[in-house]
């Protein structure tokens, strides 16, 4: 169901530009979905699921809508089909932007050679700064899925200049290296700048960092 006072001009402008192509009901329908799937994302994660899939039911060919749908499936932990969602995603619109994701997805399906393999591709070199830097931090993790912290590490101390939304993550998964590495003071010391009490750190035994995100719950169409 969707919630009252949802309209699909909530979407931003090229977002609405993108389901032009279809009826003007469909698309408000499916605009409608895709703004439930922002709201509830980070919140309730499965029940943004559903409304993914029921913008796909409707309009299947758009690419915000099965990127929209890669998202969620990402989110509640669909490593397959978010895989499967993204490289979509990428065939529609050309766009290598959620390439850190695809590696993360290929390690939350035990696959970390694979989230390797697409960390040196032609496309890595196309990123982002921010992009780079979060397809860093996915491939320190799958260096830690095969036992190798020393070169979990070095992938980290190659990044160079990180954008500050990004320093806090980098951080803890540099934590996670040095843990690993036997070198606890030094991971507690890496964390100590994003907790509020240097007492109060705690590192944990993290044999690989746990992929980007996760969680559930549900809603309908």
């Amino acid at each position: 169901m969707i919630p009252d006072g949802i309209s699909w001009h909530d979407l931003d402008r090229d977002a609405r530009g993108r389901l032009r192509g279809l009826t003007k009901e469909n698309a408000e329908r499916v605009g409608e979905h895709l703004v439930m799937v922002g709201r509830l994302l980070d919140d309730d994660p499965e029940r943004a699921y559903l409304h993914a899939q029921a913008a796909v039911r409707r309009a299947g060919r758009i690419d915000v809508v099965r990127e929209a749908a890669a998202l969620a499936a990402y989110r509640t932990e669909r490593y397959a089909e978010a895989l499967r969602e993204f490289r979509t995603v990428r065939r529609l619109n050309g766009s290598s932007e959620h390439l850190p994701m695809m590696a993360d997805c290929e390690r939350g399906m035990g696959r970390p050679e694979r989230a390797l393999d697409l960390a040196v591709s032609e496309e890595a070199s196309t990123l982002s700064r921010a992009a780079a830097v979060e397809l860093g931090v996915v491939t320190s993790g799958a260096r830690l899925d095969l036992k190798e912290p020393e070169a979990a590490l070095s992938v980290l101390d190659s990044l160079g200049q990180v954008p500050q939304v990004l320093r806090e993550r980098v951080a803890y998964a540099r934590a996670a290296a040095l843990e690993a590495l036997g070198r606890p003071g030094d991971a507690a010391a890496t964390l100590a700048p994003y907790v509020e009490d240097d007492d109060d750190v705690v590192v944990f035994d993290l044999e690989a960092e746990e992929p980007l995100t996760r969680s559930e719950s549900g809603d309908d169409a």
